[in-house]
């Protein structure tokens, strides 16, 4: 898929919002269960610390957003952490499997190297293989599992945990 990645602005917060609620609504991809207003959205896109990271994948054929990537600091209550960030990662369920999540990686990659970032760190639900099989792909690895880390109803999910050193 023909991709122009590029930094979120405000007015993406209905895309945003529309793929993250499509992703949360199944259950099975991400480790949130609260659906998101777009002035939520809004308001996160707003606030994005000066290192975060915030792209959107723009499908060039449709002009429409079909994809995201959201990185911040590991930590604000230390330095010891500057150096380390904190990764999602969120394609359209329609558009799953086309490169999109690609694209935004080498796009994110980069941005983190500018804003002195040497690591990135994440989590990947244990019951989503296609999600830690992309992260994989990208160079990440697993350094452990957080078990039953998230709870659905009275279900327990665990989570992997992956890592990414950075370098040029």
């Amino acid at each position: 898929m023909q991709l122009d990645i590029r930094d979120a602005k405000p007015d993406d917060a209905g895309a945003i919002a529309r793929i993250l609620n499509a992703i949360i609504a199944a259950r099975v991809y991400a480790a949130f269960d609260t659906l998101v207003s777009i002035e939520v959205e809004r308001e996160y896109i707003d606030g994005c610390p000066t290192r975060g990271v915030l792209h959107v994948a723009v499908s060039r054929a449709e002009n429409r957003i079909v994809g995201f990537q959201s990185m911040e600091p590991f930590a604000t209550y230390t330095h010891a952490f500057d150096h380390v960030g904190v990764l999602g990662t969120y394609v359209d369920l329609d558009c799953r499997l086309q490169g999109i999540a690609s694209q935004l990686f080498r796009a994110t990659f980069e941005s983190a190297l500018q804003k002195g970032y040497e690591k990135i760190f994440t989590f990947v639900r244990a019951d989503n293989p296609a999600a830690l099989q992309t992260y994989l792909r990208q160079g990440f690895r697993t350094v452990g599992i957080a078990s039953r880390q998230a709870k659905f109803g009275s279900e327990y999910v665990d989570e992997i945990i992956i890592e990414r050193l950075l370098t040029r």
